[in-house]
């Protein structure tokens, strides 16, 4: 069997009517003599290392959320294992004007509680996606180009912009529809409890107990592929060691996020089977570059620091010259890993081969420390999550090391669950901490906007910009790009809006990771660049 031949999204050509006739004749003359269809396999059981904040699918836009939420919901556009988009909710879409798309929905599709899907749905949930309370990673960016919304029928919308935006489908194309009917006026505890958490997914929400499992039940009138399980239940267990032992007692079918060292010892191993990919995400450090006072900088004793070092760039790049990405990757990461220098791996739109992974540099990083008054150094302390990816923090401690050994004084070095870490990353409450971002698109145009670009709630940018760095000439590069239909210039201005923020260390970037994951026989998964370990990736073998 190829896995790579597998999709959710079913697909059926149309017949002629005489011979759609006789092939109706001919399937009703042989069906009794055909064994009927395999049963759904009763039960599946996924050992996930890090848990959704919410089930709603609007809270957060952190993969750990959306891993959670493709299993329930579904979005205009799905995203295949090669990060390219294929219709999923919008059947087809079209430019009627320079700043106005066409979308035709698919037809038949309904919602879990029988409620049919209709245009409705999607402009409610366009709408809802900026002013979900809370969110720590909102989807405001995803909608920022929309200036309003017309239903021209049931499955038909027609979506001015408020200027040409030539990835606006890609832009839309996050939003996760959510129904009107079930949604209108519920909160994000409504959909933790179940009473809003009703999708056109390929699985319904049956239970959520925060900080154990996730239960979901097949929908048997989904309009794809039939799904291959009558239950699917995710456990998460953020400990890697607690992960691999459910798994090889047989408790859980499949993991994700297997370390490295690990993988080495499953690959081969009779019974199971290790998948694994390149990932488009990027693991990098984020510093407070915008404050003139910063909450965990001191002076190189330990003492209140009056000012924010990290607000000058020489500062910004010392520290970037302290890190040994290549030591990183090779022992900490087993080789599972790609040194990084900008917001994407080479072969995206928009990479730079002007940005290569900085080079370790102890001699120059010292002499910029000094350059910009800080011969002795200054104290900091390090945040990071404990259970978002494989080995972060494992890789807290490493960079804390390497900063220790260029004359930085560490204060400490704080590891975090990352539901408490995102939403407290998000209220910049750290000065420098690591942080992902996955690119979910074919270009860094996402990853720069949500990440470098100056956070403006209103116009949707910076979504993720959680030091809240800013470099007008970035911004001015980006807006020109997202206006820009032919495909080289586009990409020539990405490129120059990656050397800008990368050149300036808006964030420091460390490298791209392998994702690993590993299954008993008989569950297949199909390894994705986005890393995610949802139904939409899984199934049983045949």
């Amino acid at each position: 069997m190829t896995v790579s031949s597998f999709s959710m999204h079913g697909a059926r050509r149309g017949l002629p009517a005489l011979a759609l006739a006789a092939t109706l004749t001919l399937s009703l003359a042989l069906a009794a003599l055909l064994p009927a269809p395999a049963a759904a396999r009763p039960l599946l059981t996924i050992g996930h290392s890090s848990e959704p904040s919410s089930m709603d699918p609007l809270f957060s836009r952190t993969g750990n959320n959306q891993a959670a939420a493709e299993n329930i919901f579904e979005r205009l556009m799905s995203t295949d294992e090669n990060m390219q988009s294929q219709p999923s909710l919008a059947l087809s879409w079209r430019v009627v004007a320079p700043d106005t798309w066409e979308i035709r929905l698919r037809p038949g599709v309904r919602f879990h509680d029988g409620t049919p899907f209709t245009a409705d749905d999607v402009v409610f949930s366009l709408a809802r996606a900026p002013k979900v309370p809370n969110s720590p990673a909102p989807f405001s960016g995803a909608v920022r180009s929309i200036a309003d919304v017309q239903v021209i029928d049931p499955l038909t919308l027609r979506i001015r912009t408020k200027e040409p935006t030539p990835d606006f489908m890609e832009q839309i194309g996050q939003v996760y529809i959510v129904s009107r009917h079930a949604a209108e006026g519920k909160r994000s505890e409504d959909f933790n409890s179940g009473v809003a958490a009703i999708g056109t997914g390929p699985y319904k929400f049956k239970r959520w107990q925060p900080g154990d499992s996730l239960e979901l039940e097949r929908n048997d009138h989904y309009w794809g592929r039939r799904p291959d399980f009558d239950r699917v239940v995710i456990r998460y267990i953020a400990n890697d060691a607690a992960r691999i032992s459910a798994l090889l007692s047989g408790s859980v079918d499949l993991i994700d996020s297997v370390p490295p060292t690990d993988a080495r010892n499953i690959k081969g191993k009779p019974g199971y089977t290790l998948y694994s990919s390149p990932s488009a995400r990027l693991i990098y450090l984020a510093l407070d570059s915008a404050r003139d006072i910063s909450p965990f900088i001191t002076d190189a004793q330990g003492k209140p620091l009056s000012v924010n070092p990290l607000k000058d760039v020489r500062v910004r790049q010392a520290i970037s010259r302290m890190f040994m990405r290549g030591p990183i990757t090779e022992r900490l990461l087993s080789g599972a890993g790609v040194p990084a220098g900008q917001m994407v791996p080479e072969g995206l739109g928009g990479y730079s081969p002007n940005l290569p992974a900085p080079a370790y540099d102890l001699d120059g990083a010292r002499a910029l420390l000094a350059q910009a008054g800080y011969p002795h150094g200054f104290g900091l302390t390090l945040h990071s999550s404990n259970d978002r990816f494989a080995g972060d923090s494992d890789l807290a401690q490493a960079l804390a090391q390497m900063m220790a050994r260029a004359g930085l004084r560490i204060n400490g070095v704080v590891t975090q669950p990352y539901n408490v870490y995102a939403g407290a990353s998000g209220k910049q409450q750290y000065s420098a901490f690591i942080f992902s971002y996955g690119n979910s698109t074919g270009d860094s145009a996402g990853g720069l906007t949500n990440v470098m670009a100056t956070y403006d709630k209103a116009a949707g940018t910076g979504a993720f910009n959680r030091a809240r760095y800013s470099n007008p000439e970035l911004d001015r590069l980006l807006a020109q790009a997202a206006v820009e239909f032919d495909p080289d210039a586009r990409n020539a201005l990405l490129r120059q809006a990656a050397e800008a923020g990368f050149n300036d260390v808006g964030i420091v970037p460390l490298y791209f990771p392998v994702a690993f994951w590993a299954a008993r026989d008989g569950t297949v998964l199909r390894a994705n660049k986005l890393e995610r370990t949802s139904m939409l990736y899984i199934q049983e073998a045949k």
